[in-house]
């Protein structure tokens, strides 16, 4: 097994390079047996043209599969990646056809490349079963052990045990025990999962199993994830990390703004159609209003009016601020569909132009609410040293209902590792996000916040 298991990205990367080239043949027969013949002569390439045209479309297929994850076959659940291809495949083959058109600077036939989507799939998804398949008989699920510390474990292991495909938790010791029991323990398992354990005692445990060279899975605490972003200084012969605890520079903040102002013109310009036509719906339903403003929280705890279509009765919240539940009666119909597609969002993008929210960035909660979780979590205010946003780390990565605790965390690792890059790879993602129902799932019955007993 440990000697397989230096092989497995060799795995993953040899299937995802065959995929790839397989993606590429593919395009090549389709530019030079059905588009090129159709080119004027003057717009025709030699050879090396041709070649740059198949790399150009290889690696656009590249980025996009990367980006939603596709390449992770050993990583996602088999759904996920196979979501991922779907995507990856579809947006590739958009871009592909439109510089087909720019080549032949003339609009050209569609089909080809309809054709050449469908044939993609019908190969690369049966590829990725077949190497998802050989991944799990090489490389079986990990038995591990949790170590916890006054917090009970079992949310975790709810979660961990979600993908039995990939993990095994077998057994649980508190932290208590003592260490000499603990290491003898560890010993048994492959994997270790240290669960929110006090930092003074997850120190000694996290450097023995660093020398016995166990794979080991760790909580972050608030304090880790403010690490993640550290400059890192070497001035002197002893390392130093800076942490500047400003959120974003002038810099990144004027980058992001210009990106905000032109996405959202030309989204608001793309979407009215949409638009009008929920619009529409809300109204036919129940004659009510069609947009519901709630004033959030922004960057630096600003007040401002969010603006999202209706999705619930005009009298959903008679009884005072709560979240959305599991099947919840006060959501219409049209609310329902409009939130499954996450399409009641859509209005914020006159947010963003007018510059309350950003695409990206931690959802805004209600003030309310958010006082109730800082009672619980005071760091949950860290959240607001960017704007709030459209989009972000914790709505890709998590879920709807996730506890304020894990939501802090998540947008906290966005904040701290902030980059152009990393937007415009969350705005892709989230696309994806919209075919994930777990991503929109409601709180619990009989809660009236994120927060769980």
């Amino acid at each position: 097994m440990k000697r397989r298991e230096q092989y497995k990205h060799l795995l993953n990367l040899v299937a995802n390079a065959i995929m790839l080239l397989i993606e590429a043949v593919m395009f090549g027969y389709t530019w030079y047996l059905i588009y090129t013949p159709m080119l004027a002569k003057e717009n025709r390439f030699w050879n090396r043209g041709n070649w740059a045209v198949i790399g150009m479309y290889v690696l656009i297929m590249y980025f996009f599969t990367r980006i939603y994850g596709g390449y992770r076959i050993g990583y996602l659940r088999i759904t996920d990646i196979c979501l991922s291809q779907i995507l990856a495949i579809f947006c590739t083959n958009v871009v592909g056809y439109i510089q087909v058109c720019l080549i032949a600077n003339n609009y050209m036939p569609v089909h080809p490349m309809a054709v050449l989507m469908g044939a993609e799939l019908l190969v690369i998804l049966p590829g990725v079963y077949l190497v998802r398949f050989i991944y799990t008989r090489l490389y079986p699920p990990r038995r591990m052990i949790v170590i916890y510390g006054q917090h009970s474990p079992n949310d975790l292991i709810r979660k961990i045990n979600s993908r039995k495909d990939k993990y095994n938790v077998c057994a649980t010791a508190s932290v208590y025990m003592g260490y000499k029991a603990l290491y003898e323990k560890i010993m048994e398992y492959e994997a270790v999962v240290l669960c929110d354990l006090p930092t003074k005692m997850r120190n000694p445990i996290l450097k023995f199993c660093f020398d016995q060279n166990k794979r080991t899975y760790i909580t972050p605490k608030i304090s880790d994830i403010i690490l993640t972003g550290t400059e890192r200084i070497h001035l002197f012969d002893t390392p130093l990390m800076l942490s500047r605890n400003r959120g974003l520079t002038i810099e990144q903040r004027f980058v992001k703004r210009t990106m905000d102002i032109v996405l959202s013109l030309i989204a608001i310009v793309l979407a009215s159609p949409v638009l009008l036509v929920i619009a529409a719906g809300i109204k036919f339903y129940d004659r009510g209003p069609v947009f519901y403003t709630q004033e959030r929280l922004t960057r630096d705890g600003e007040i401002f009016k969010i603006i999202k279509f209706r999705s619930m009765r005009m009298d959903s919240e008679e009884n005072g601020a709560q979240l959305a539940k599991k099947d919840d009666d006060r959501i219409t119909p049209v609310g329902r569909f409009i939130r499954r597609i996450h399409f009641d969002e859509l209005p914020q993008l006159f947010n963003i132009l007018k510059g309350e929210m950003s695409f990206v960035g931690p959802r805004p909660e209600r003030e309310v609410i958010a006082n109730e979780y800082e009672t619980i979590i005071p760091e949950f205010s860290f959240r607001l040293k960017v704007k709030a946003g459209l989009t972000g780390y914790a709505q890709v990565y998590g879920k709807y209902n996730t506890t304020p605790y894990d939501k802090l965390k998540l947008d906290l690792t966005y904040i701290e590792n902030y980059s152009f890059w990393q937007d415009i790879r969350l705005m892709l993602m989230t696309f994806k996000i919209i075919f994930q129902k777990e991503n929109t799932e409601g709180i619990d019955k009989g809660q009236m916040t994120a927060i769980k007993e």
